[in-house]
């Protein structure tokens, strides 16, 4: 990109207060990017401007639920930026999400995954093999014309469709937002027999300089 040229943009789509981009805004404020942010559980109307990248944050509802009203306003949208082929990075939620619009199937799993796990990676350069932070009940199958990246015992972890990557755990986490999730989520570590203070020790040692 020359001095000439301008900046890209970048839209986040952030679903609750607890959810920010933490990690993946530092990324792309260290390259330039120009980012624009919606709260699209206070706001429905998601425009899509001349963006060059969404990203669409976790949730903690489920992408397969049409009863929250927001839910089949943004798969509306992701499915129209799919559609233009604009990049979108979907993170746990907005995996999940992608992959319905794509023609996937989203479901409860039968076993959740919470904590820093390690991945089986066909491309650890995109997708190292971890560990990757993961707070998940939900699971998907991968969608038509999706290349499978990355995978868990308990399935699909990262998916490329054209230039669009989906992600099941979280590369955003930073320690201040596992304190802010243990804090609001803490009812659903609890019934997942999750030590909160394990998980933020290990957040923390995760996040020390090497």
């Amino acid at each position: 990109m020359s001095d000439r040229d301008p900046p890209l943009r970048a839209l986040i789509l952030q679903h609750e207060e607890p959810t920010p981009a933490g990690l993946i805004l530092e990324w792309l404020h260290d390259r330039g990017i120009e980012v624009e942010h919606c709260r699209v559980d206070l706001d429905e109307r998601i425009a899509l401007g001349n963006h060059d990248l969404v990203v669409s944050l976790g949730s903690e509802f489920a992408a397969f639920d049409d009863h929250i009203p927001w839910i089949p306003s943004e798969a509306g949208f992701l499915a129209d930026a799919l559609r233009q082929d604009v990049p979108v990075l979907g993170v746990c939620f907005g995996a999940q999400l992608m992959t319905r619009v794509l023609g996937g199937r989203c479901y409860r799993s039968e076993e959740s995954e919470i904590g820093w796990l390690p991945l089986r990676t066909t491309d650890p350069d995109l997708i190292p093999g971890g560990p990757w932070f993961q707070w998940h009940f939900d699971s998907f199958e991968l969608p038509p014309g999706a290349t499978l990246i990355a995978d868990s015992p308990v399935g699909p972890q990262a998916f490329v469709v054209k230039r669009s990557l989906g992600v099941q755990f979280h590369p955003e986490v930073t320690p201040q937002i596992m304190d802010e999730w243990v804090r609001a989520y803490r009812h659903e570590l609890d019934a997942e027999g999750v030590d909160p203070d394990g998980l933020l020790r290990e957040t923390h040692e995760q996040a020390a300089p090497n």
